[in-house]
């Protein structure tokens, strides 16, 4: 067993803890995953293989959600439906498109890349270190390859309403590359509709003095908002089941955005038990 020890300066714990790994390991290929993620046998060989076929030097998958809780199955999909626009595995897989992504659940990356980007210890600063490390490989000229892991590989990311407010405060606003304008842009997508379902719905009580005209309306309201929520759950391999957790989703959503843009703001981050300057350097001060 190696002991990480003490954080060294200017890191982030995990990037830290998968850098001394890395330097112990000897193969041509390593695969960074997460102790909480549930392999199918064949999980390597499959990224070894889509390696090879496609001339990369960097395999992600994007696991598998599994959701027990209903704050898990409102917020998660959501969360994902949204990054699948600001991360299409389509752009990422292109050569020549300087978009990058990858998922830290698990990177297949090979040992002469990782070795040429500088590994963790260039990115040793970075709380989104699976983008950043995706991002130098493919600046550097490698092809990295980013998908659907789906019967490959499945996680449950939080057990806990806390754990999965504390991660997603810590990444969200940096996925969406930190731009306040997409904040306004992601949070007027997601409350709008609800909005103005109630603005009509008032509108309705206020003309007929009719509740239940006015519930009926509501009603009709938030049922179109998750009939056209259908096909983005479909896109990102999500189950229709999960649309009754389409209105929540979008509240949940937009409260931990916001609070990742103001955490973000304040230059502060938490996340298990320790504390990151958010900016740049976003890593410990030791």
């Amino acid at each position: 067993m190696l002991e990480a020890g003490e954080l060294p300066a200017g890191w982030v714990g995990k990037n830290n803890a998968v850098w001394i790994g890395a330097r112990e390991a000897r193969g041509e290929w390593l695969l960074f995953t997460d102790a909480d993620a549930v392999h199918a046998a064949d999980s390597a060989a499959k990224a070894l293989s889509i390696a090879g076929e496609n001339g990369v030097a960097l395999v992600s998958f994007s696991p598998e959600q599994v959701m027990d809780t209903w704050y898990e199955k409102a917020l998660i999909p959501y969360v994902y439906t949204r990054l699948s626009s600001w991360f299409r595995f389509a752009e990422v897989n292109v050569p020549g498109n300087a978009a990058a992504a990858a998922n830290g659940q698990f990177i297949l990356i090979g040992r002469e890349a990782y070795d040429a980007v500088g590994g963790h210890a260039s990115i040793a600063g970075e709380v989104l270190e699976d983008v950043a490390l995706a991002t130098r490989v493919k600046a550097a000229g490698y092809r990295i390859w980013f998908g659907s892991g789906k019967g490959i590989v499945r996680v449950r990311m939080y057990r806990s309403f806390a754990a999965m407010w504390e991660g997603w405060n810590k990444n969200l606003y940096s996925l969406i590359r930190c731009k306040p304008v997409a904040v306004w842009a992601e949070l007027a997508r997601a409350l709008l509709p609800i909005l103005l379902v109630i603005a009509v719905m008032l509108s309705v009580f206020l003309l007929t003095q009719s509740r239940l005209i006015a519930i009926g309306v509501f009603a009709a309201g938030l049922l179109a908002i998750l009939i056209a929520y259908d096909p983005a759950l479909e896109a990102s391999g999500y189950s229709a089941r999960l649309l009754a957790y389409g209105i929540p989703g979008r509240i949940l959503f937009a409260a931990v955005l916001w609070a990742s843009y103001r955490s973000h703001r304040r230059g502060r981050l938490e996340w298990k038990g320790r504390a990151y300057p958010a900016g740049t350097p976003r890593a410990s001060k030791g």
